[in-house]
């Protein structure tokens, strides 16, 4: 042995252990691990059996990520932990770095997904690593794993490895759904999955037990449980926000978050709504996407054509007689397009949640769709009632709400709680200014803005899908109106089949009140406002005045 060598790589080995402290102390600060994985603890986790030879090869280095039996005296970069250690590792270096170093016969390991253990040859690999050498000839036996594995795998990961591969062996999903990656970053997710897999396998088999069979409960369960949610939170770009998360984190997270929303206000919660209600309380750019003009008709362009475009209508009762109306209406409505009531009941007083009051508009509530055969929930809160009301919104896809404290002119528009209910909430808003409508005939009120396009998109579902005749109306008054706009009305109902009247009037829109008294009008849809509220009270608002003089329901679509 060369002596000059050996002595030289002594000082090296002592640098390593000297870095090795230092990595120690810097795992520490981060919190992230500099542990040599052990194979023994991996295999177990993992339960690994199945091997195969797969013959001398060159692998890379920085895939060496453990050990067989030795994981203690190297860190995860295999620098050198233990001082007695000096001598072996110091000849090893020796030999190495000499022009004998082809003489070393090739290292021994485990390969597991893409990361490798040494089952013989650590201190090669040590000195390699050190000297910046990126492959090395190993023979490789292979060991079959049902979870992927990569070089990066932490500790901690282990147990997620494992927990995935205890959900694998007692589901076999990953042959069910081998395109699915249903990779979580937080212990304990995977039991919660099983749990949900288990709830759909017994409501399979309760229905149907002549047909059942787990396979065909996991993959109804992720047809329509995990899938729908799943497709909603990319729809709403909710893993933005969350960039070291995983769609199943997510999926998991927004399955409990609707859990909750379900519990506190008895309602029945859509896949789509749970994750719009995290997305406006997570970030309030998601609240200034949403009241972009469009972004509803968007959102709904799809089901607008395959299912139905309101699911869940929401529904505040004061409990007053007049106050009934609004239900009316929302079981006309819920029967035509075969949506589910939530109902909203709002009180002053803590005291009052339970109250007789509460409890006796809960029983009128029930009666009254029970009567109509249209499924309906009544929840009472308490709180600001316009507060309320448009946080609901966000849950549903229409609110229906009786007008009574319509917008006034002038400085009273500033504090309008109905002005500020249209304005804040998310969806579109029926208002019902007195006896409930068959709606059979309605009245598109259309500028050309973005808003007034939401209303075409509504006017043309329900003319397709309820069968609704509709009316266009436009007002000459001012410059905005071009042949461009009336164009483009025409276009689109042609291209809908939809055949509609078209009145246009030269004067200002509040002619609108004869056209609805003279062709038998019982709904109108218009876009919601346009401008500020100080500039409706400047400038007067067309919604306003509706809301004020229409004894019709106005759909108002922002």
């Amino acid at each position: 042995m060369d002596q000059s060598a050996y002595k030289l790589a002594v000082l090296d080995f002592q640098a390593a252990r000297q870095r090795a402290a230092l990595e120690g102390i810097i795992a520490l600060m981060t919190g992230k691990s500099n542990e040599l994985l052990s194979y023994e603890d991996v295999a177990r986790k993992l339960r690994l059996k199945a091997q195969v030879e797969r013959g001398t090869q060159t692998i890379p280095v920085r895939a060496i990520v453990g050990s067989v039996g030795r994981c203690t005296e190297f860190t995860r970069t295999f620098l050198p932990r233990k001082a007695d250690d000096q001598e072996r590792w110091a000849r090893v270096k020796s030999v190495f770095m000499s022009p004998d170093n082809r003489l070393l016969p090739p290292i021994e390991v485990y390969q597991v997904g893409e990361a490798y253990f040494v089952l013989d040859g650590n201190h090669r690999v040590s000195i390699a690593r050190q000297e910046g050498v990126e492959y090395i000839d190993a023979h490789v036996i292979e060991v079959k794993a049902t979870v992927p594995i990569t070089p990066d795998i932490q500790p901690d990961d282990l147990i997620i490895k494992a927990e995935y591969a205890d959900f694998i062996e007692k589901t076999g999903i990953n042959k069910l759904l081998p395109n699915v990656d249903l990779s979580v970053t937080v212990p304990g997710q995977y039991e919660k999955l099983r749990q949900q897999i288990q709830a759909q396998e017994l409501m399979t088999q309760e229905a149907d037990p002549a047909t059942y069979s787990l396979s065909g409960a996991i993959l109804g369960w992720y047809k329509n449980i995990y899938a729908p949610l799943a497709d909603a939170i990319r729809e709403h770009g909710i893993m933005r926000w969350f960039p070291a998360r995983t769609l199943t984190d997510m999926y998991l997270w927004i399955s409990e978050h609707r859990e909750e929303l379900e519990n506190e206000v008895g309602w029945s919660i859509s896949p789509d709504a749970a994750v719009s209600d995290l997305a406006v309380k997570k970030n309030s750019m998601a609240e200034a996407h949403e009241r972009q003009p469009g972004s509803w008709r968007e959102a709904r362009i799809v089901d607008r054509y395959t299912e139905r475009l309101f699911n869940d209508i929401l529904v505040p009762v004061s409990g007053d007689p007049e106050g009934w109306h609004a239900l009316d209406q929302g079981i006309l409505f819920g029967k035509k397009d075969g949506a589910r009531l939530q109902g909203l009941h709002i009180v002053k007083a803590k005291k009052e949640l339970n109250g007789p009051r509460a409890l006796e508009i809960q029983k009128i509530f029930k009666q009254k769709c029970e009567n109509a055969r249209v499924e309906g929930n009544l929840a009472v809160e308490f709180g600001d009632i316009s507060r309320k009301i448009y946080e609901r919104a966000i849950l549903t896809d229409l609110i229906v709400l009786k007008v009574s404290h319509p917008p006034q002119t002038g400085l009273a528009v500033l504090n309008s709680p109905f002005r500020s209910i249209i304005t804040r909430s998310f969806r579109p808003l029926l208002a019902i200014p007195g006896e409930a409508s068959s709606m059979d005939h309605a009245l598109l009120a259309y500028d050309g803005g973005p808003r007034a396009k939401e209303a075409l998109f509504v006017s043309t579902y329900l003319a397709e899908r309820w069968e609704t005749h509709l009316t266009v109306f436009s007002a000459l008054e001012g410059s905005r109106f071009t042949v461009e706009i009336q164009d483009y009305v025409h276009s689109y109902l042609e291209l809908h089949e939809i055949d509609a009247d078209y009145i246009t009037v030269k004067g200002p829109v509040s002619e609108i009140s004869d056209v609805i008294r003279d062709s038998g009008i019982n709904l109108v849809l218009l876009g919601g406002y346009s401008r500020s509220a100080l500039m409706g009270m400047v400038a007067g608002s067309t919604l306003d005045y509706m809301l004020r003089e229409l004894p019709t329901p106005i759909l108002v679509c922002r």
